[in-house]
């Protein structure tokens, strides 16, 4: 009987030492959790949250400059609805269809349809270009529109001659908010030649003025 107690004495002595072990073991575990970040539980340096800050901050810097890119090129310019004399000015001359936003941006949709939109909006890139005072600024957006538009790796480079391009690369060097001047004339001049005819005869612009007609002809 003596030895029986003995020995559930020495097993509740040994439970005991165990009991604060197990407990520190505890507390260390839950500490190293705590401190781990919200995607693993180590606190090792190859943890994946580095990479994602890193990635974090490549990603704000990147949405800095898509912003930029975004605001430079409108997915549609603001205009009212325009007039049936309006858009029947449009077919009398290039120059007042592209006077006109309601006209650019009826323009650009049909210019879309033939995968011919980066010369819009280049041209619209331009216009904004000019505008701009800020060295800083003018900087900034000269460089996204040369890697939007005449850099040979863009997938919306437009079409330009080998003159134009040589005074651009010099004009690269310091740029102005005038140094694609030649670039957009260009660009402007193949519209003219060569999308707007065709505009003139195309379902965007017929159904306009269709749409436009019939009010003022039930009235």
């Amino acid at each position: 009987m003596g030895s029986e107690r003995m020995e559930m004495r020495k097993r509740q002595m040994s439970v005991q030492q165990e009991t604060p072990s197990t407990a520190q073991a505890q507390q260390e575990t839950g500490s190293r959790g705590s401190n781990a970040c919200c995607f693993c539980w180590c606190c090792c340096c190859s943890c994946s949250c580095l990479t994602v800050r890193n990635e974090d901050g490549d990603e704000r810097s990147t949405r800095a400059s898509h912003d930029v890119r975004v605001e430079g090129t409108p997915s549609c310019e603001e205009s009212p609805k325009p007039t049936l004399e309006e858009v029947g000015s449009w077919g009398q001359s290039f120059d007042k269809l592209m006077k006109s936003p309601a006209g650019r941006n009826a323009f650009r949709d049909f210019l879309r349809t033939e995968f011919s939109e980066e010369n819009m909006l280049f041209w619209l890139a331009c216009e904004e270009l000019k505008k701009e005072t800020n060295k800083s600024v003018i900087e900034e957006k000269a460089r996204l529109i040369y890697e939007d538009y005449i850099s040979i790796l863009s997938p919306k480079e437009v079409s330009l001659d080998s003159r134009v391009r040589e005074v651009i690369n010099r004009n690269m060097l310091e740029p102005t908010s005038h140094m694609f001047d030649d670039a957009q004339l260009q660009i402007y001049t193949l519209m003219h030649r060569d999308s707007y005819p065709r505009f003139m005869n195309s379902s965007v612009y017929k159904n306009l003025l269709q749409t436009l007609s019939e009010p003022s002809s039930e009235s």
